[in-house]
């Protein structure tokens, strides 16, 4: 397989091996992205579920650990503006890397692309040279062009997958504090 890899980059042109080099840069990122992202989130929501568990059996207040704790700090009760900025904050924080995997999940197509071009282009400029020219000659430089596309699409897959599971945790994440919120406002009417 290795011995594969490196004759299809030893024939390839520059453009395509830096393609190819940005394919998988973007793949790198989209994985750590989405592994440090979707843990993060995930003991954020553990914290704030639980914070919302205790306002659930009776806590007048949010935990310790809760983001809303932090934003009501500074005030003697809690109030509806604060408790919107405060969900706010969360917001942004929770979608924190979503538009970098939504760029990766749009563009790497589009470079993938660009690179097939660039070889089909090389391909029949070195066919041309050729006195007869085959489909057993045209249709290894094709197949080998289209390399490039399939990495951008297998890259544009993962990114946009990732993006979705993380839109989601950061929409679970918010629900949780919109619902602390709610609950602080409730008890603040009630007495």
């Amino acid at each position: 397989m290795l011995e594969i890899i490196l004759g299809y980059l030893d024939r390839s042109s520059p453009i395509t091996i830096f393609v190819l080099g940005i394919l998988s840069f973007y793949l790198f990122v989209t994985v750590w992205i989405f592994v440090y992202r979707y843990l993060a989130l995930g003991r954020w929501l553990a914290k704030e579920s639980d914070s919302l568990e205790q306002m659930h059996m009776g806590s007048a207040t949010a935990s310790a650990k809760s983001i809303l704790t932090g934003c009501m700090k500074k005030a003697l009760t809690p109030n509806a503006r604060l408790l919107e900025m405060c969900k706010f904050a969360a917001t942004k924080e929770a979608t924190r890397g979503l538009t970098a995997l939504s760029l990766i999940a749009s563009t790497s197509p589009f470079i993938g692309l660009f690179g097939t071009v660039i070889s089909i282009l090389e391909a029949f400029a070195g066919l041309g040279t050729q006195k007869s020219a085959t489909l057993s000659v045209v249709a290894p430089a094709i197949s080998e062009a289209l390399v490039a596309t399939a990495a951008g699409i297998f890259v544009a897959i993962f990114a946009y997958s990732f993006h979705l599971l993380l839109k989601r945790r950061a929409y679970e994440l918010t629900t949780v504090i919109a619902m602390q919120s709610d609950l602080l406002l409730a008890a603040k009417n009630v007495k």
